[in-house]
């Protein structure tokens, strides 16, 4: 966590990358309390002539505007935007998942039915991007993300231009604008770009998809312009004699010389690789699978829950961390509410102190157990329920912090929709709360009770219910006086199951 706020709202936290116009950093929205991605123009790029500063801060501001033209699920959405003292930024969603880089690594060799499934939701991306119009114009494998539920997100428009008078300006600011390894030969020559320039990069990802390399690659930035220029790609079947003949079609038409000879638009080359998409119906193959949005249109995020135990990706830990500094960072975030921030630096620092002082030690256990409070607090059930099981077996079986990590798990149970679950835990949990060694509250039994009841009644069993209210009305009537809140909403209660009955 830096102390770098960006427009007295955004706080940044870690880098993610930087590249030619400038950085992109995880970052808190101060405001709302989430996690944000903010972009910004690097310093050392705007500073020189008067002219080519100007020019970079008008090519950054034309990009959030145009980014936030585009309305398209497949495209990061633009948050904000503004200045903070000499430098711009744009704040853009944080997004989970992998990028499509590593995507292809970790799943070598690429299945070709995740490849149409990419490519095509590509199309439909490059389809409103085009509309606008906009050329995107560095399309690659680390500019696209796949997100949980298997759809594809483009994450950068940074180099987008408007296709009008300003164009040739634009690109003539020293070096051409793109990756070589995607770079189609009328851009390499500096010419006219087009709608076009964007799907001969999107062949050469296609390409690389389906054979684990880009088309063209060399030891320098102009042999590969050279080839892209010059040489025709090698056969992709010769290596994969699996991927199907109209596939290398399209994929061929997308990697032609002349802007020409290639298709017509990205809704043309959707509609090539339509046949070749997986039919509704059938079961995705794993985790982040690209297929899923065409086999199970708008089904929820499959890997949602799994992937909420685990805390976000945090930056590398230093050698040394700062345990206490952290610890003492996430208490002041608490104080003022900052409640997102707080859960990812309890979470980040977790390894490093576990490595430190051992997993079962006072220093773990102590964070473990802010750790869960907080996210219980920030209404992240799923990702506390692990942290509070683990805590309540740090005891001896009946001590009272073990029963009261037990009682608030199942909380987490019930508020994650699982009442039989929840109602399991509470009742093994109420004999022992209602011996007053193990439990010096004597108005916890009866709160159990009261959720006993209702789980309950959630569950449709209302003839237990309303013996479990009657009797409990007696013992809070006895312990609170009939005037307490818990009585008076035990009558209501039962007076809306006298008239349901």
């Amino acid at each position: 966590m830096t102390d770098r706020l960006i427009g007295e709202r955004y706080q940044l936290a870690s880098i993610l990358g930087q590249g030619g116009m400038g950085q992109v950093w995880t970052a808190y929205d101060r405001r709302l309390d989430r996690r944000v991605a903010v972009k910004l123009l690097r310093p050392d790029k705007v500073a020189g002539p008067g002219t080519v500063a100007e020019e970079l801060r008008r090519r950054f501001v034309r990009e959030c505007r145009v980014t936030a033209q585009v309305d398209h699920p497949g495209l990061v959405t633009v948050h904000d935007a503004g200045n903070d003292g000499d430098e711009l930024f744009l704040v853009m969603g944080h997004v989970d998942g992998s990028n499509l880089a590593d995507h292809l690594v970790e799943h070598s060799p690429y299945p070709w039915q995740w490849a149409v499934a990419v490519t095509a939701q590509l199309c439909s991306v490059l389809s409103a991007v085009h509309a606008v119009p906009i050329v995107h114009r560095d399309l690659k494998p680390r500019n696209i993300m796949v997100r949980p539920d298997g759809t594809v997100l483009v994450l950068d428009l940074g180099v987008a231009s408007v296709m009008d008078t300003d164009t040739t300006r634009l690109t003539n600011t020293g070096t051409p604008i793109g990756s070589p390894a995607y770079m189609a030969p009328e851009q390499a020559m500096g010419g006219a770009v087009g709608p076009y320039t964007d799907l001969y990069a999107l062949g050469v990802l296609l390409y690389e998809l389906l054979s684990g390399n880009v088309p063209f690659a060399g030891s320098t930035a102009l042999g590969v312009l050279h080839r892209h220029l010059y040489e025709p790609p090698a056969p992709v079947r010769r290596v994969r004699p699996e991927i199907p003949h109209a596939l290398e079609a399209v994929l061929l038409h997308l990697l032609a010389k002349d802007p020409q000879d290639r298709p017509a638009s990205a809704q043309a080359v959707y509609e090539s690789l339509a046949p070749l998409l997986p039919r509704q119906g059938g079961a995705p193959s794993g985790p982040l699978d690209p297929t899923r949005p065409f086999l199970r249109p708008q089904a929820p995020w499959p890997d949602r829950a799994t992937a909420a135990l685990q805390p976000p990706p945090q930056p590398p830990a230093a050698p040394r961390p700062d345990i206490p500094g952290a610890v003492d960072e996430a208490r002041k975030l608490l104080d003022q509410g900052q409640l997102t921030q707080a859960v990812d630096i309890l979470g980040g620092i977790l390894p490093a102190a576990a490595a430190e002082h051992g997993e079962h030690s006072p220093v773990v256990r102590s964070l473990r157990k802010q750790y869960a409070a907080t996210l219980m607090d920030d209404g992240q059930y799923r990702r506390a329920l692990p942290e509070l099981r683990w805590l309540a077996e740090q005891f001896p079986a009946g001590d009272t912090q073990s029963l009261r990590f037990r009682y608030d798990a199942a909380q987490c149970l019930e508020q994650l929709g699982e009442p039989a679950a929840a109602l399991a835990e509470y009742r093994s949990l109420l004999p022992l709360f209602e011996n007053h060694y193990a439990n010096p509250d004597p108005g916890l039994p009866l709160e159990v009770r009261r959720r006993i009841a209702h789980l309950l009644l959630s569950m449709g069993d209302r003839a237990s219910a309303h013996d479990t209210l009657v009797r409990l009305l007696f013992d809070a009537d006895r312990l609170h006086g009939p005037a307490h809140p818990l009585p008076s909403e035990i009558r209501r209660t039962l007076q809306w199951l006298g008239q349901v009955r």
